[in-house]
């Protein structure tokens, strides 16, 4: 295990969810104005709502779903029942689905984006980079499905779990178990954490206001009286 391995997957996870962290609460603190998602939706919707809806919900079920198998430990999958090799299956399946959905939904809202001259004159430098990114990100999990096709033992698997439950729970040796992975899962975690790292400084940041909106739930009704004229 080579130094530049051990500063990218035992080290830089840190640095990236402390960037992601900081950076959030910063630009919380700082820019408020700039926290939305700038949505395009008045200049042209177009294919606007298939892709939007395709996007966010493969995107979302991928999230939980890398952070349910990747951070459940192993005795709980085995306590279950469920073989390594039929969690890898399921895992494979769920992911192709949701990988593909959010594939479909992103080139949609990537070439309307690119494609629309309203769209494209309000368009950053950071969206494209973020587009850009979140596209080379999907293209290398769904490669890692024909890798994984190949052992279906779920030992891949298992490493993978092993070094993000390591990460999370700040133990020195996380770097050691992805030591032997094939380059590509290795491209992909770290095109995946350096989306955490760009995060604050582009239109991701809603993504906290989509997940504090469940605190609207239990917020007190607003009373609106109408005015009485005299």
């Amino acid at each position: 295990m080579n130094t530049v391995h051990q500063f990218l997957f035992g080290i830089y996870p840190y640095i990236a969810l402390a960037i992601f962290l900081l950076g959030s609460f910063i630009r919380f603190e700082r820019e408020q104005y700039t926290w939305k998602s700038d949505s395009s939706q008045l200049l042209h919707q177009g294919n606007l709502r298939l892709g939007n809806i395709l996007f966010h919900v493969g995107i979302i079920g991928l999230f939980f779903g890398h952070l349910v198998g990747l951070l459940t430990p192993v005795i709980v999958w085995d306590t279950l029942g469920l073989s390594h090799t039929a969690k890898q299956i399921f895992a494979m399946a769920a992911g192709g689905v949701l990988g593909v959905m959010c594939l479909i939904g992103l080139v949609i809202l990537l070439h309307r984006r690119l494609t629309d001259p309203r769209i494209a004159a309000v368009t950053r430098t950071g969206d494209k980079v973020l587009l850009a990114w979140l596209l080379l990100t999907l293209l290398l999990g769904l490669s890692t499905l024909f890798v994984s096709a190949g052992h279906l033992d779920g030992h891949m698997m298992v490493q993978l779990m092993n070094w993000a439950q390591h990460i999370v729970t700040f133990r020195g040796d996380a770097a050691g178990y992805i030591a032997d992975a094939p380059m590509l899962f290795k491209a992909h975690l770290f095109m995946g954490m350096t989306l955490f790292v760009i995060f604050p400084f582009t239109r991701l940041v809603h993504v906290w206001s989509g997940f504090a909106s469940v605190f609207y739930l239990g917020r007190a009704w607003q009373l609106v009286r109408p005015r009485v004229r005299s």
